[in-house]
């Protein structure tokens, strides 16, 4: 079947017209755009003939067919409508109910007459379903049906020829037997109907050959309304616009005319009266003070005794009924009672529910609330969830009894359902929370005992790391592991529930300790020069080392270099699985002996040799516990020596600095030998002073010039360019000199004068002979002369300022006074 046919009820079992369900086809099917383009086909016969299965059949609509398992009954009340699928132009399908149903029964038959002139002026066809061995019944064959439909057509209906397809003959004896009016007396059965006759197989016996006929037949119906097609002449066709106001005027025509409408007086008396009796006592219930004040109590909470007051209210209501309707017929009076009893207990239901809701609400809030007190007085979580969830249940059992009705059979086992449930929701929600805050707590606790340690045990980097690492991570982890087994017990959870909590625990311990190796993981080149400072610069007393030229700095750089190698190493895996690896073997022999091993083979000759940290991963160890690849751990090792070789260059440069410091005399051969060879000449020079005095003024002048000219920084330049900067400067040198020697000899009158002044103004002389060398803190290679002062006498110094002079140019600074050198 096809959804597109659109079934709607046009008619209920008691006449009423469906007149928003027609307007609603109308407009889902377009109906009424089609103008004049459409046909209407009824089908009409006796009841559980298979009318609804030969409309399904032909114009592939879904009507409800008859269930052949559960025995002939009505399947089809009142009259049903659907677009027929598939078939041009736009035909619109009529199922009407059945005739001669034991439903309505042998008087009833108003209905049937009524439905069946509504078919016959609507419908451009009907269809005349009829089962051959009801041929020649009366009854069966609706043969009074008929007479009846076809005189009170003519008497209500102008003639409009409809097409009558029978699925079998003998239809011209019903119409000669119909009593006609005056003006249709000679009027054929040809001007009213088209009348044609089919048959079809057994849908039972026959399927296939039933389906193929009616396959036949539907094509009949295809553009049935072209001339001589078998809707007939169409006369009368109102607009498809019109045709939902049409059809409704029709059954208002039908429904109006009395000799069609002819129920026993006493049951129609009877009927109207007790439905007016019962509608009234149901406005008397709504406006029940009582009433209306119990149902504003029941949306404020729960009340007491509302099951009493609300059957003594409805036992009053009933029996009021029962006074006043005592005389009519029993049956109609019985329904009707029935029918107030039914919709009295509507009225009262929802407030019903509504006091249930509130019981619900009020028996978990209690639970709540015990459940809470009970845990707070230190009680197992389970025990707790038993004893309070029994409290409530019992509280609402009770309620529940309070608020039963007499008259109503209302079970409310969902609504304490619904309350079971949201009592173990609620149970469930606050074991998880607890459990969740139980564990943040001992994960905590295992995050304070681990980090702190395990940042520690990384920074010594030691051999054994890992292995005390390990150590740390058991005992923490099997003391929190302890604790927490035997916090849970109250909550009485399965086996396999705690050891899965358990387990979590214990990873969760183990990701602190990996989480912390891997954030470490990224310090480790800091930590490394840190390392290879601290074992260079100090010695094993962990004193600072002094660079005297005594030390092998090439051992000590090896065993620098090995700690933080060693650092590397302790860092480049997670090893808390206490299985074996090479990491520190492959460290050593790559980067410690690498290069000469390396050396050596090419110096053989030997072939290039695979390197065994051109790989993204260690030998032995999974690649999750990896935390620097071998190829990082090669970038770390050269950007290490990088950082690490100023240190060293430093420390070479400081042994040389000490050694050229230290070495100023010259070889004791050559000491020897000019003292030989240079024993006249003394001797020439200790009989003559004055040769004497000569050598030590040109000591003093050579010294002041060496000073003055600064010929150790010049020639560090290099030689050329020391002996071009020497010239340069050596005439002007000599005349600064000269001038500032006549100076002193003007100037000699007035320190005689300064030795004369106050305590804190008195200069202080240094003899011309000393000399002050330091060396920089900063740079241990560096060896820095201070002052050297030549004179013939002193140098002075005041309080106020002193005057120094560099390599190119004297300078003066003074803030009170002069500073004088002589």
């Amino acid at each position: 079947m096809d959804d597109d046919c659109c079934s709607t009820q046009l008619l209920d079992g008691d006449g009423t017209f469906n007149v928003e369900g027609l307007d609603r086809f109308v407009s889902t099917t377009k109906l009424s755009d089609c103008g004049l383009s459409y046909a209407v086909v009824a089908i009409m016969g006796p009841q559980s003939s298979g009318k609804s299965t030969l409309m399904n059949h032909l114009f592939h609509t879904n009507f409800r067919e008859m269930d052949a398992f559960r025995g002939r009954g009505q399947t089809t009340k009142g009259i049903w409508m659907a677009k027929c699928v598939g078939i041009e132009p736009f035909t619109l399908g009529m199922d009407l109910e059945g005739t001669d149903g034991r439903e309505r029964g042998e008087d009833d038959t108003t209905f049937e007459k009524q439905s069946a002139l509504f078919a016959l002026a609507v419908a451009d066809i009907v269809i005349i379903n009829m089962w051959c061995h009801d041929i020649g019944r009366e009854q069966a064959a609706n043969k009074p049906l008929l007479k009846t439909v076809f005189q009170v057509m003519m008497r209500l209906f102008s003639p409009r020829k409809t097409t009558l397809l029978f699925v079998i003959r003998d239809k011209t004896k019903i119409w000669d037997s119909v009593p006609k009016p005056q003006a249709h007396q000679d009027t054929p059965l040809s001007e009213f109907f088209n009348v044609e006759v089919t048959a079809l197989s057994s849908f039972e016996e026959k399927e296939q050959q039933f389906k193929e006929q009616v396959a036949q037949l539907r094509e009949r119906f295809f553009h049935s309304i072209s001339p001589g097609g078998l809707a007939g002449d169409r006369r009368g066709v109102v607009p498809a616009s019109a045709f939902a106001f049409s059809a409704l005027q029709i059954w208002k025509i039908i429904k109006e005319n009395k000799d069609l409408d002819l129920p026993a007086h006493k049951v129609m008396v009877a009927t109207v009266r007790c439905e007016e009796i019962g509608n009234e006592k149901l406005r008397d219930l709504k406006s029940d003070e009582g009433w209306l004040e119990l149902e504003e109590a029941v949306e404020a909470g729960p009340v007491s005794g509302f099951g009493k007051t609300v059957s003594s209210i409805l036992e009053r209501c009933l029996s009021e009924y029962d006074m006043e309707a005592t005389y009519f017929e029993e049956g109609v009076r019985n329904a009707k009672r029935e029918q107030l009893e039914t919709k009295a207990l509507d009225l009262v239901h929802p407030v019903y529910v509504t006091l249930l809701g509130h019981l619900r609400s009020k028996a978990l809030e209690d639970f709540k609330s015990r459940l809470e007190q009970s845990l707070s007085r230190g009680d197992g979580f389970a025990a707790s969830v038993r004893a309070c969830t029994e409290s409530s249940l019992v509280e609402f059992d009770k309620g529940f009894k309070d608020a039963s009705i007499k008259q109503a059979n209302w079970d409310a086992s969902k609504v304490r359902e619904k309350l079971h449930r949201d009592i173990d929701t609620h149970a469930s929600s606050v074991c998880c929370a607890k459990l969740s805050e139980m564990t943040a707590k001992y994960e905590n606790k295992l995050t304070e005992a681990l980090s702190h340690p395990v940042e520690s045990l990384f920074e010594s980097g030691e051999k054994d790391t890992w292995v005390s690492i390990r150590k740390l991570l058991k005992r923490e982890t099997d003391a929190a592991v302890a604790e927490y087994s035997t916090a849970v017990v109250g909550f009485e959870l399965d086996e396999a529930t705690v050891d899965a909590q358990v387990q979590n625990l214990r990873d969760f311990a183990r990701n602190v300790v990996e989480k912390k190796a891997r954030e470490d993981a990224g310090k480790v080149l800091i930590r490394m020069k840190d390392r290879f400072s601290t074992v260079f610069n100090h010695d094993n007393d962990s004193m600072p080392r002094v660079w005297t030229g005594k030390e092998d700095i090439r051992a000590i750089t090896k065993d620098a270099r090995s700690a933080s190698l060693k650092l590397l190493s302790v860092m480049a895996a997670v090893r808390l699985d206490e299985k074996p690896d090479k990491i520190e073997n492959v460290l050593v022999s790559s980067l410690m002996d690498g290069a000469i091993t390396t050396q050596s083979s090419q110096n053989r000759g030997v072939g290039p040799t695979t390197d065994p940290l051109a790989s993204s991963s260690w030998e032995e160890v999974p690649p999750k516990n990896t935390v620097i690849t071998p190829v990082q751990c090669k970038s770390l090792w050269r950007q290490f020596k990088s950082e690490t070789e100023y240190t060293v260059t430093q420390a070479i440069s400081a042994q040389e600095a000490h050694k050229r410091n230290n070495n100023w005399l010259p070889p004791p051969w050559a000491i020897a030998a000019m003292l030989i060879l240079g024993f006249n000449e003394f001797m020439l020079l200790l009989k003559n002073p004055l040769y004497l005095m000569v050598l030590f003024v040109g000591y003093l002048l050579s010294k002041a010039l060496w000073v003055q000219l600064d010929v150790a920084g010049e020639f560090r330049h290099g030689p050329v360019a020391g002996l071009l900067s020497i010239s340069s400067r050596f005439l002007p040198t000599i005349m600064n000199l000269l001038k500032r020697l006549a100076e002193e000899a003007q100037g000699q009158g007035q320190q005689q004068q300064q030795h004369q002044t106050p305590t804190a103004q008195k200069p202080y002389t240094v003899d011309s002979h000393s000399f002050k060398h330091e060396s920089s803190s900063s740079n241990p290679t560096s060896t820095v002369i201070s002052d050297s002062s030549v004179s013939s006498s002193n140098v002075s110094y005041s309080d106020s300022g002193m005057e120094y002079s560099s390599p190119s140019q004297m300078h003066r600074r003074s803030s009170k006074g002069e500073v004088e050198q002589s």
